[in-house]
């Protein structure tokens, strides 16, 4: 049977480009078990309240929720379990440098197949400020009403 190819999103965190600023992305695989692989080829799986956490050296994604097969037996995983991140060595220390040192935090974005493989998509992000929400929201705004205006003018309504 042949390779899948291209990329395919199973779930995404829009609540995390709300909720903070994304200053780097990192793209990740994961430490995971045959059910968890097949609940998220389903296309089942949740980023909410998920982050990633450095601990002895090495990258943990913890609260990602991917439910229970629903074809699997007893050899079912655990909804909820931590899940180990598998990244380069200069990349964990780079990342660990970055979140003890500027105050950052690890969020995942995305979760996907790129060729076959399962990923997830980490951002180093700082959070946000309620006056920053609000500032993007209205720049978010503006653009709408900008690209209506080019719309109704390039129609000849205005």
């Amino acid at each position: 049977m042949p390779r899948e190819k291209g990329r395919k999103v199973v779930a995404s965190n829009r609540k995390a480009r709300h909720d903070y600023t994304i200053m780097d992305t990192y793209e990740a695989g994961m430490q995971l078990t045959g059910t968890e692989v097949k609940s998220l080829r389903a296309g089942r799986a949740s980023l909410v309240d998920a982050f990633a956490q450095v601990s002895n050296g090495e990258i943990f994604l913890h609260s990602m929720h991917i439910p229970e097969y629903t074809q699997g037996t007893w050899t079912n995983h655990e909804p909820r379990r931590i899940r180990k991140l598998l990244l380069n060595r200069a990349e964990i220390l780079k990342l660990a440098g970055k979140v003890r040192e500027d105050g950052l935090t690890m969020v995942p974005l995305q979760v996907y197949f790129a060729d076959g493989w399962a990923k997830v998509e980490i951002g180093l992000a700082r959070g946000k400020r309620d006056y920053d929400k609000r500032q993007d929201l209205a720049k978010k705004d503006a653009q709408k009403e900008i690209s209506r205006a080019v719309g109704r003018r390039s129609k000849g309504m205005d």
